[in-house]
């Protein structure tokens, strides 16, 4: 399909801007250059209580921000973890769709401010992810949260770590997580896919950018070949829970979340997979500048929906 208009749109103010691409920038000058996208997400919903607090993680306090909608207690949970290449994105990044996600959903929303790299490379981002669902599921009574209905969900490199997630709660026995939900996941250290070549420069998210991250992210090149780092290298992906995967059409990362899909169906776990024809990378997180994040949320928030009652 064509670039939809609103992405098209998107694209030309980017060009107008000038801005210089993140991967030419320090980390710490990315980290501000991103902030500036918060405004794009658009005005968060209300929601009946929202509370900053910390937990704690496997090198220090791990800040956490939990949404809980109306209703009554115990409600299901998500567990979701921003974007950012593992190297930039905060909580602020995703408040407006966890605020949606929350009341969409019925769901108690658990967003991770794990550490970031290069400060802290691989695995540090995927401990703290691990250790913060894991602390969802021993607390749930002090949050309001059904213990038996968990999901952890994340978009880029969040999607990599809710997947990753996953993975290392099969491997390690706790918790029992309910559904993954990964939104245009990165889930290969590799630039070599046909969307990788078909979209890896014009269309936001690039194919430097993408070396920029994983340069930052991981100790070795080594690391890219551990399938908590890559989740498509997993040799065995059979008893991981349920998961929906969204792709974007004109997306870098398009080739390998379709792939990890597929992967996830071959190895008999139940998979959604919708591509969102026309969209960039990104346009999950800008409900305010994409009428196809709110479509893409509202599909997220009946998954959990279903996976919560059946499960309830």
């Amino acid at each position: 399909m064509p670039l939809d208009p609103q992405a098209a749109a998107f694209l030309q103010m980017l060009a107008a801007s000038n801005a210089p691409p993140l991967n030419t920038q320090t980390p710490e000058q990315a980290r501000e250059a991103i902030a500036g996208f918060i405004a794009l997400a658009g005005e968060g919903e209300p929601v009946a209580a929202v509370e900053n607090r910390s937990i704690p993680g496997p090198a220090g306090e791990i800040p956490v921000r939990i949404y809980t909608p109306s209703g009554q207690p115990p409600f299901p949970a998500l567990v979701y973890y921003h974007g950012g290449g593992w190297v930039v994105g905060n909580l602020d990044m995703v408040d407006t769709v966890c605020r949606a996600l929350a009341n969409r959903a019925g769901s108690v929303v658990v967003s991770v401010d794990y550490r970031l790299a290069p400060e802290h490379k691989f695995p540090a981002s995927a401990e703290d992810a691990y250790a913060a669902a894991h602390w969802v599921a021993t607390n749930a009574s002090t949050i309001g949260v059904d213990p038996g209905r968990i999901a952890v969900g994340g978009d880029s490199a969040g999607g990599n770590l809710a997947a990753v997630v996953s993975l290392i709660a099969r491997d390690r026995g706790s918790p029992s997580l309910a559904y993954q939900v990964l939104v245009y996941p990165v889930t290969d250290y590799a630039f070599d896919t046909p969307s990788y070549q078909a979209n890896g420069k014009d269309y936001f998210l690039t194919t430097e950018m993408m070396e920029w991250f994983w340069n930052h992210y991981l100790r070795t090149p080594e690391d890219g070949n551990n399938p908590y780092a890559s989740p498509l290298r997993a040799t065995n992906l059979a008893g991981l829970p349920p998961a929906l995967v969204i792709t974007a059409e004109y997306d870098p990362l398009r080739d390998e979340g379709e792939r990890y899909a597929q992967r996830l169906r071959e190895a008999g776990v139940p998979v959604r997979q919708t591509r969102y024809d026309g969209m960039v990378h990104g346009f999950f997180t800008m409900p305010g500048t994409f009428d196809k994040a709110k479509q893409a949320v509202d599909e997220i928030a009946e998954e959990l929906r279903k996976t919560a009652a059946a499960r309830a």
